[in-house]
């Protein structure tokens, strides 16, 4: 992709997509199969999201599942049972793509909204985990269900997220046992930003993420950018990283709209610049 790439005529093959104010909606759309993922949706995933870096209309995005649920994990049949007949490389070759997934999602300067209700499990679970904010219903089940399959809990930088967004005890337990957690446990667990009623929660997600869209674009990018570097430094390297990037904003058109507005008493008209 080359840079100021315009993402609202992309038309994608393995799920729904909508661009509509500057938020970009994915939905995935195999509602009689509660939405899993095949080798061809991961790898659509990991390229859409890797050129959301270009992306010059997209300022957020949202992603859902359709009909009632949000991601029941890879397809059994069309994933887990063809894995079962690959050669090592071919395995590894499958593995490092799925975790390319989530480096695209945290590299991707967007925030991402991830509107959770029924079922996520599995690779669904990492897609919610690797957004940055997740609104839930009190129908969602949330299932890190790898040992299930006989897997290890390390998945897709299970063992690197979890961790930083419920702790280390109770992300232990979760890639352990496999369970299902329930939505207001989620919730209190800090794992869910907020429970919606389902009904709602695509608004409720869009309004969050047309606000972020609406806001200081650029300034949103380098907290994104920050927030996920800065797990693998020291506090004085996360101090001097943290005045590096706001150096930066200072030089923003933006960083002097809100100054100007600030002084006449209106509210600043931000265009991420």
């Amino acid at each position: 992709m080359n840079a100021d790439q315009k993402y609202a005529s992309y038309v994608a093959r393995h799920f729904r997509w909508l661009v509509e104010d500057g938020v970009a909606t994915i939905t995935l759309d195999r509602p009689k199969r509660k939405n899993p993922l095949t080798f061809e949706s991961y790898a659509e995933l990991r390229d859409l999201f890797r050129g959301l870096v270009y992306a010059s209309d997209v300022d957020a995005v949202v992603i859902a599942g359709a009909g009632g649920n949000f991601c029941s994990g890879g397809d059994v049949h069309e994933i887990i049972g063809p894995l079962t007949q690959m050669a090592m490389p071919e395995l590894l070759a499958f593995t490092r793509m799925t975790g390319d997934v989530v480096k695209a999602m945290r590299a991707c300067p967007q925030p991402i909204v991830a509107a959770v209700d029924g079922i996520c499990a599995g690779a669904g679970a990492m897609l919610a985990l690797a957004s940055d904010v997740r609104y839930g219903t009190r129908a969602a089940r949330v299932a890190f269900l790898f040992t299930r399959v006989g897997l290890a809990g390390a998945d897709m930088g299970a063992c690197s997220l979890l961790p930083r967004v419920v702790g280390h005890g109770r992300a232990s337990e979760l890639l352990y046992s496999g369970r299902s957690l329930p939505a207001e446990e989620a919730l209190a667990w800090g794992f869910f930003n907020r429970l919606c009623a389902p009904a709602s929660l695509l608004d409720e997600a869009h309004t969050f993420a047309r606000a972020l869209a609406g806001g200081p674009t650029f300034a949103h990018a380098m907290t994104k950018k920050m927030l996920h570097q800065e797990w693998s430094m020291g506090l004085d390297e996360a101090i001097e990283a943290e005045a590096e990037a706001q150096a930066i904003c200072m030089g923003t058109r933006d960083f002097r709209r809100a100054y100007e507005a600030f002084a006449a008493k209106l509210v600043p008209a931000f265009e991420g610049d």
